[in-house]
């Protein structure tokens, strides 16, 4: 009978690389080599996967508490899990918004409850997401949750003067704060990145300058204060030079990109289905490229999926009325495996670089981003580089469907996710 608490992995491609063997026992990985001794534990045959520490997610929306038809905790947790993610990032924006230290408590302790994977709370800006003044951040941060990133996703901290507070503030426990790039004046009533395709559509236009004037605004105020500032779901040419400029003055600049902005473009609005409609909107060819060379030569430090779960109503109507946003736990590598990998942009180790060690090391995480060593946690997935399949969002674990992916064929399929040693995700399904 076999030991539950020693598991190997046999012949797994770490991080790309030749086979090797890794022992896990306990919460810990015992041992990383070839012919390892399996002696009482269960063998996984993982000759030909790619072998990558846990995948951590800087910007999930897990919607509780508050819109629970549309995700919670758990469900969200159980997709991030499939998806081969150990650890995920939850956006302030629920209802109540996330901005005492109440509901960064009520958050994180659903996570420890769900025990698919870490959930680390973030807590917004503002109180209320208004953007008028600040919410408790030092009280978060020392609540249980202990809260390092600060955002009021889904909506711009635009008042210069409360976002340079924001920066000071979050100083004095070495925190972060993630900006929704978006000038609200710029952006009334818009509907789609402002561009050809808008003007062929007649739909209001979402112009690059919007996202672009905010970035260069922020970044400068964090060099004038010295702070952390993290730019979400960047998505503009225009943007990545802007991030680039300011990390070559040596500022503390980080800044993500979504999976949707690697691959879709403005050209799939011309169907008018709001699957497609998405904050910040989808792009040029241009953006998509310049953004795949940005996250390949690490302007951009990683991959966030902006996970955003709609019930089936908010997104079954005509463009104009239907919310913006994409789930994209489950979908996620596959996508960064299509556009990033098979194009010979990243490599496996590069991978794990933008989709685990820097979103770690942005949010400040211990235990996930490690090295796949012996001693260090084991946070891990398995991956089947080689698998091709359609994207059947009838068997997705969160409990919204909004993906844009539906039908689209994706290489690679996870195989495993462990959790500190134990198996989240077993043959592609939830343990």
């Amino acid at each position: 009978m076999s030991d539950t608490n020693k598991t190997l992995l046999r012949g797994a491609q770490v991080l790309g690389g030749e086979p090797r063997d890794v022992l896990i026992e306990g919460e810990r990985i015992a041992a990383v080599g070839t012919g390892l001794d399996a002696d009482g534990a269960t063998v996984i045959d993982a000759a030909g996967q790619i072998l990558l520490p846990g995948l951590v997610d800087l910007h999930t929306h897990l919607r509780e508490p508050g819109r629970e038809d549309s995700e919670t905790v758990l469900t969200g947790t159980k997709a991030a899990a499939v998806g081969g993610f150990t650890a995920v990032h939850a956006m302030a924006n629920t209802f109540p918004v996330a901005d005492t230290a109440g509901v960064v408590e009520q958050v994180w302790r659903l996570g420890r409850e769900s025990g698919y994977c870490d959930v680390q709370p973030i807590g917004a800006v503002t109180v209320g997401l208004e953007g008028k003044k600040l919410a408790e951040l030092g009280a978060m941060h020392e609540s249980a949750a202990g809260v390092r990133v600060f955002s009021d996703d889904g909506k711009c901290v635009d008042d210069a003067v409360i976002m340079r507070r924001a920066l000071e503030y979050v100083k004095a426990f070495d925190g972060v704060i993630a900006q929704h790039a978006q000038e609200p004046r710029l952006t009334e009533g818009a509907q789609m990145n402002e561009g050809i395709v808008s003007a062929e559509l007649g739909l209001g236009g979402w112009p690059a300058v919007a996202e672009e004037s905010i970035i260069a605004r922020d970044v400068l105020l964090a060099a004038h204060v010295d702070s952390r500032v993290h730019i979400c779901h960047l998505s503009t040419a225009g943007s990545v030079e802007i991030v680039r400029w300011a990390k070559s003055k040596g500022w503390r600049v980080t800044a993500e990109v979504t999976p949707h902005h690697l691959l879709l473009t403005d050209e799939l609005v011309r169907s008018y289905n709001p699957v497609y409609k998405v904050n910040p909107p989808l792009r040029t060819e241009a953006d998509v490229m310049a953004l795949r060379e940005a996250l390949a030569d690490g302007t951009i430090d990683c991959v966030a999926t902006d996970h955003a779960p709609h019930p089936h109503e908010d997104k079954d109507c005509e463009w104009g009325a239907a919310a913006m946003g994409m789930v994209g736990l489950e979908t996620a590598l596959s996508v960064v495996q299509h556009t990033m990998v098979d194009t010979g942009l990243l490599d496996w180790a590069g991978v794990a670089d933008r989709m685990s060690t820097r979103p770690s090391a942005i949010g400040r995480l211990t235990g996930q981003g490690r090295p796949i060593a012996a001693g260090e946690p084991a946070n891990l997935t398995l991956l089947d580089s080689a698998y091709r399949g359609e994207v059947n969002p009838a068997g997705f674990a969160s409990r919204s469907r909004n993906t844009p992916y539906e039908g689209r064929e994706l290489p690679g399929r996870v195989t495993h996710t462990f959790l500190r040693g134990r198996a989240t995700v077993v043959d592609g399904k939830l343990a």
